[in-house]
């Protein structure tokens, strides 16, 4: 029998003692692994619930069990998760969560302090859910040389442009109907400012290329801007717009690495074109492999506590020695996002008849129109972020609005 201590009895903490207590009988099938829920850490009481019986309010209880030998940490936030999670690592226990603000903070100390003492700290729904990548990344694509990553790994964003596309809402509309829905946070602002995705997409990018990419290094850029206008505007040119979190190393310089959180224009020969509600995707690009792309529902109770609990069992199978899943401290050169290439889509106040002065300044543009008026779209040559930027300074006063296009 293994002992499981859980800390916090919310959403995915709850979900994880179900996960635990149902599925017992197959998960000790399946994998030989017994486990048992010991104790939840929580500070409410939880009076008619069975888990009322294995409730704690002390940590100490926990860390000083020796037959706690794994802490799932679904706590959220900071403090106390990381001072926790600290202790039980030094405590020689193993940790798992799926806490992605820990992860992206905290992650190079704490898997530091998990190999020193020989235990394991898993994360593998951190990042997708209940789509299992962290763990591919380390196994299954070890023998590949990862370059690239792209997804939509934020369900609450991807709920919201979902829903104004289809039912034609604005931003706040979709907001509060997802919020009632319990798809958005009361306050959702690191999801749709794009907090949440960059997290993320940092934890990958660090585990894909090998060293540590810092999340604030990340340009981040969410979706309360995108309006009903950019929606028609996308479905004008048969495209869907989507938050992508997104990095590249350019392994023939330096290994730099491009990354970035923003909207984006995505074509519908595209898979990520039909992405749509709270689901995610992730595509990965390996040197042998090519592209593999990794699709199912990013959030939610049950997904995410399935995705811990597998978390739960590896540690269980490999007690004793430290599973590799690890970066180097060393911080990862980064290429300014400036520099970096694509084509953009951009609204304009005044008519599409009168368009030289956009011409001057941005050259070959292909002009859209969605019969709304005062203004109409166009779609650049492919330019540096740069250039772009020097170039809608020069129409300062008439952009409404610019999407990238990803392509």
């Amino acid at each position: 029998m293994v002992a499981v201590a859980v800390l916090g009895y919310g959403t995915v903490g709850s979900g994880v003692v179900k996960v635990i207590e149902t599925n017992h009988d197959s998960i000790l099938k399946k994998t030989g692994v017994d486990l048992q829920v010991k104790y939840v850490l929580d500070l409410r009481e939880f009076p008619g619930d069975p888990v009322q019986e294995k409730l704690v309010h002390d940590y100490d209880v926990i860390i000083n069990d020796p037959e706690v030998r794994i802490v799932v940490e679904t706590m959220g936030g900071l403090n106390p998760a990381y001072p926790f999670t600290k202790r039980t690592l030094e405590a020689g226990k193993c940790a798992c969560t799926s806490n992605k603000e820990l992860v992206a903070k905290y992650g190079t100390e704490l898997l530091a302090t998990a190999r020193e003492h020989q235990v394991s700290y898993l994360f593998e729904a951190s990042c997708g859910g209940g789509i299992p990548i962290i763990r591919p990344l380390r196994t299954s694509l070890g023998a590949d040389v990862i370059d690239e990553i792209t997804g939509i790994v934020n369900g609450t964003t991807n709920y919201i442009l979902t829903k104004m596309s289809e039912e034609g809402l604005e931003f706040d509309d979709v907001l509060r109907d997802a919020q009632q829905k319990g798809y958005a946070e009361r306050n959702p602002e690191a999801d749709v400012e794009g907090h949440d995705a960059c997290r993320k997409i940092a934890i990958l990018s660090s585990l894909a290329y090998g060293k540590r990419v810092d999340f604030t290094d990340i340009y981040t850029e969410g979706i309360t801007k995108i309006t009903s206008a950019e929606v028609c505007y996308a479905q004008k040119l048969g495209m869907a717009i989507r938050l992508l979190a997104y990095s590249h190393m350019d392994v023939e310089n330096d290994g730099r690495v491009t990354a970035m959180v923003a909207p984006f224009l995505v074509a519908k020969t595209d898979p990520l074109y039909f992405v749509n509600g709270v689901f995610n995707a992730i595509f990965v690009h390996g040197n042998m492999l090519g592209d593999a792309m990794f699709y199912g529902q990013g959030a939610g109770k049950d997904a995410t506590a399935s995705a811990v609990v597998a978390d739960v069992i590896e540690e269980a199978q490999t007690l004793g020695r430290s599973v590799m899943s690890e970066w180097s401290p060393e911080k990862q050169t980064m290429q300014p996002v400036a520099e970096t290439e694509k084509q953009f889509f951009v609204r304009v106040s005044g008519n599409a008849d009168d368009c030289g002065e956009v011409k001057n300044v941005f050259g070959a543009v292909s002009i859209v129109q969605a019969d709304l008026d005062g203004e109409y779209g166009f779609i650049t040559p492919v330019m540096t972020e740069a250039a772009y930027q020097e170039c809608a300074a020069k129409l300062e006063g008439q952009i409404l609005g610019m999407i990238r296009i990803r392509g």
